[in-house]
């Protein structure tokens, strides 16, 4: 796939300072990679466009503090690629990509930072579609609106629009009950033990949906005081971050960061289904091949956490209308769990089978 540069526009200034997009090359196959930098506000990002082969690349911006660049970069190609597939599969007409900010960002320039990230958005010219993610809040977003209309997640209208993480959460439901389905043949998720691994801002509204289902929750977070409030909120059970994906459990949903299913926990977990909403939860091909030995479901990441993208694009398109929203939605149920029988039928894994209906789509283009 052809690389392009995107230069640094002439007479584009920032204050005293010009913002500037570097190219990066060579990373598996990406339309663009930009290294964004800006002394005046301090921004320092890095947007990743996949491919806009089935329209503008739509993801997230995620704000984060890591380690190194190196750690950013490989953050957000697994991130921009994983939404080539995820929006590929919800046939929401948008492309992959996604952004990070690297942290961390004072509160006093934070105002600034985005101002600035909007601004390097609208250089791209409509190629990069930007949204919330983990570290960043609507309130961000309409800085970043400010400067682009190519933006997302904004204030609601008819309960559609801001902040996406109900959608995504009602999106893992769907999943889960489907990979239910299949795996243990149950109706219903009442009376499953789920282990929810993570409670922030979908992980904690996926436990109250659960809740709602009749489900008994085990729950961890790296914040003690969260997860304590979730505990009394539903009569949860509580287990260490070191443990929880361990737990005696008939579901193990990772609602954290990625690659949280390592080949140690895929070998020696108990639960017969996995389906959360954090992004690129394996941690390695081989973790594909131990679950399939298994027999265990893992209903992919960027098939059932795409419930936040379906609402972000019908608000990107003015189309508040919350029917049509959960309808699309409810249509994660029967993606995953074709998905997942014919995994199962077929005898390889549930991102094999995922990966080729992508495939499938992308040549159609």
């Amino acid at each position: 796939m052809q690389h392009h540069t995107v230069q640094e526009p002439t007479g584009v200034r920032d204050g005293a300072s010009r913002l500037r997009l570097h190219r990066l090359e060579g990373y598996d196959s990406h339309e663009r990679v930009v290294r964004v930098e800006d002394t005046r506000s301090g921004l320092r990002a890095i947007i990743a466009v996949h491919s806009t082969a089935l329209g503008p690349a739509g993801g997230g911006c995620r704000l984060w503090t890591y380690r190194s660049q190196g750690e950013a970069i490989a953050d957000v190609l697994n991130l921009s690629r994983g939404m080539t597939y995820k929006n590929a599969l919800a046939d929401v007409g948008f492309g992959g990509g996604k952004a990070v900010i690297l942290g961390p960002v004072p509160k006093t320039r934070r105002e600034d930072v985005f101002r600035s990230f909007g601004r390097a958005v609208n250089m791209l010219g409509g190629k990069y579609i930007t949204a919330e993610d983990v570290g960043v809040a609507v309130s961000d977003m309409e800085q970043v609106s400010r400067e682009t209309k190519f933006v997302c997640g904004l204030k609601e209208k008819n309960g559609i629009g801001g902040d996406p993480s109900l959608f995504t959460a009602r999106g893992v439901l769907q999943g889960m009950k489907a990979a239910m389905k299949v795996r243990y043949q149950a109706g219903s998720l009442k009376g499953a033990r789920v282990a929810v691994q993570g409670l922030g801002s979908v992980g904690a509204k996926l436990c109250d949906l659960l809740a709602a289902e009749g489900a008994r929750l085990v729950v961890a977070d790296i914040d003690e005081e969260r997860a304590a409030r979730l505990q009394a909120r539903h009569g949860a059970s509580r287990a260490s971050l070191e443990t929880i994906l361990l737990e005696d459990v008939e579901v193990v949903a990772p609602c954290a960061l990625g690659g949280a299913i390592t080949g140690m926990v895929a070998k020696n977990m108990r639960a017969k289904v996995i389906a959360g909403a954090a992004n690129n939860q394996l941690a390695s091909r081989e973790v594909e091949d131990i679950l399939r030995r298994r027999h265990i479901a893992y209903a992919p990441d960027y098939v059932i956490n795409a419930g936040g993208i379906i609402m972000v694009a019908a608000e990107y398109r003015g189309q508040f209308d919350p029917t049509y929203v959960r309808h699309e939605i409810d249509r994660i149920y029967q993606r995953t769990e074709e998905i997942v029988s014919t995994a199962l039928r077929r005898d390889v894994s549930t991102v094999a089978v995922a990966n080729e209906m992508v495939e499938q789509r992308l040549a159609r283009r």
